[in-house]
């Protein structure tokens, strides 16, 4: 937990030398269904691992003072229940008793709202057939009220406009009612409260102090952060150079990474690789920087990262690469690659002859980036069959083989 604490004080500190003061983090929705795309942004399964989880980052994030610059507003998400989707499909309903609720899926949530976070936001699903964003128990009687939180709860991406498609409004005035009346204080990206919370007051549809109080709440945290006194407190080019990826940083990024593999199975002791191996390295993750820095990456620099190629290389190891296989056999996938069904078998024979003249195989295999993520269930999450045919193909070489995933 000190580790995870220690990346979200590091994640504030880059974030708020380049000019951020508010995160979207931590992800903390318990998804016991691996075909859910966002599995991959989230703290797993487990209930008292994501409350840890939960509070470490926001500590992380938020510090002991709001109005230092390198500290930011952390916001837990997606208030509630989103990984508990049916089916394992984004943005589809959750349905399930107050029981489950509270014993294994609301206690994260609740872990970062004791921890001190600043914002929630609210999820995309229904529950108990109400959306979130619309769901006044979800946002003032449990958030509110029971827990006690005093931040600000924003939207999700243009959640109030999709409370019309989920059947509980009938247009996006009514959408800005219930949303504003469930305790939501502000719209992300929708424009809804925007357009129409005006004609909501004058035809007294709404009170004033319900806006008041949903302003008064957003101002409240930029005052703690600091941004009445300075506006562009957070905006310093000199201090971005020096903190962003700095080499202290990076040495966290790699220990981090260190600590978060998993070793499967080892059988006949083929790892550690021993020194003076030559390695053939296939696959399709082998040499894709892109694919190092994962979905969800936003404005993250992929040129900056390193393959496992790469890092083979830099190790001195001696290794020679061949990519083996299209990382699937969609043809969407194949086109946007560039490559023909007819380089199926090319790819495969260029792999196998750079294997045959190795000591060792090492697999790079998985998901691409566009494979897993927000909008990116899989209904089959085994290994596409382009890459499991040349994981078969190389174990029937008879050379020592690890897989790496």
């Amino acid at each position: 937990m000190a580790l995870m604490e220690k990346t979200a004080r590091i994640a504030a500190e880059e974030a708020s030398a380049d000019g951020l003061h508010w995160t979207y983090s931590p992800m903390v929705d318990i998804a016991r269904d691996p075909r859910w795309g966002r599995v991959a942004e989230g703290v797993g399964e487990d209930t008292w691992f994501g409350e840890q989880v939960a509070k470490a980052k926001v500590r992380g994030y938020q510090g002991n003072d709001l109005s230092a610059n390198n500290t930011i507003l952390a916001c837990v998400k997606h208030f509630a229940l989103y990984g508990a989707i049916e089916a394992g499909r984004d943005y589809n309903t959750v349905d399930m008793s107050r029981r489950q609720m509270y014993q294994f899926y609301l206690p994260p949530y609740k872990a970062a709202v004791q921890a001190g976070a600043a914002s929630v936001m609210t999820s995309f699903n229904e529950i108990d057939g109400i959306p979130a964003t619309g769901n006044h128990w979800l946002l003032t009687d449990l958030l509110r009220r029971e827990w006690g939180f005093k931040g600000f709860v924003v939207t999700d991406y243009t959640s109030i406009n999709e409370m019309i498609p989920h059947g509980v409004v009938k247009n996006e005035y009514e959408a800005a009612e219930l949303a504003l009346k469930a305790g939501v204080d502000m719209d992300m990206q929708g424009s809804v409260y925007a357009t129409q919370l005006k004609k909501l007051v004058e035809d007294k549809k709404i009170p004033v102090k319900l806006i008041d109080d949903a302003v008064m709440r957003v101002l409240e945290a930029k005052y703690k952060l600091g941004l009445f006194d300075d506006p562009y407190r957070y905006c310093d080019t000199q201090r971005a150079a020096r903190v962003i990826m700095n080499p202290e940083f990076l040495q966290t990024a790699r220990e981090t990474a260190q600590k978060s593999i998993v070793l499967l199975r080892n059988e006949g002791n083929v790892l550690p690789l021993k020194k003076g191996q030559t390695i053939a390295l296939l696959g399709p993750l082998g040499d894709s920087q892109r694919d190092m820095i994962g979905n969800w990456s936003a404005a993250g620099d992929y040129k900056k990262s390193i393959t496992l190629f790469q890092g083979l290389k830099a190790a001195g190891v001696q290794v020679a690469y061949a990519q083996g296989a299209p990382v699937s056999d969609d043809t969407a996938m194949m086109k946007k690659l560039g490559l023909e069904t007819g380089d199926r078998q090319k790819l495969m024979d260029d792999a196998l002859e750079t294997a045959r003249k190795a000591d060792v195989i090492v697999l790079a295999l998985g998901e691409s980036q566009g494979m897993s993520g927000e909008a990116a269930s899989r209904s089959d999450i085994g290994i596409p069959a382009s890459q499991k045919r040349l994981m078969e193909a190389a174990l029937q070489l008879g050379k020592p083989v690890a897989c790496a995933f």
